[in-house]
């Protein structure tokens, strides 16, 4: 069963030894990069998350808020440890973290910033509601930025 602990000093390196395959290292952060860069983003609300099935740490994930408007939350990073992919992780994983987002509810959206190329990761993405956004990042002109409103 999937869920989402907080990373803790008793976790943080079975976090940090995750990795995806070869071809995917240009479409997320390294594990322990997701880790440190909760601890840069402290002051926008971080959060990292170890998904876990069961008791086995299978993923991570980097929620923030964004400082500039529009408010919302930023899916930062979120990633499936290559051992662990395609058994349906990485879906229960983003439906979770919506639900704690919609739970939460302090904003009514979310984004996220991925690859154009990353067609897998656009797919996942777009079967739980993200759209183009429309915004195109000068600093990322080969991503895509997706948008999730929360509402139900």
């Amino acid at each position: 069963m999937i869920k989402l602990m907080e990373v803790t000093q008793d976790n943080w390196m079975n976090v940090a030894s995750l990795s995806v395959r070869e071809d995917q290292k240009g479409y997320v952060a390294p594990a322990i990069s997701i880790i440190a860069r909760g601890y840069v983003y402290r002051n926008c609300n971080a959060k990292v998350f170890a998904i876990c099935n069961d008791n086995i740490v299978v993923g991570a994930a980097l929620i923030n808020d964004f400082s500039d408007e529009p408010l919302g939350y930023h899916l930062q990073q979120f990633m499936v440890d290559q051992r662990y992919q395609s058994a349906g992780f990485g879906s229960a994983a983003l439906e979770l973290i919506l639900d704690t987002m919609r739970k939460e509810g302090r904003y009514d959206h979310v984004e996220v910033c991925v690859k154009k190329e990353d067609t897998t990761a656009i797919r996942l993405y777009e079967k739980y509601g993200f759209v183009d956004s429309g915004y195109i990042d000068e600093d990322e002109p080969d991503s895509l930025n997706m948008i999730c409103y929360l509402s139900n």
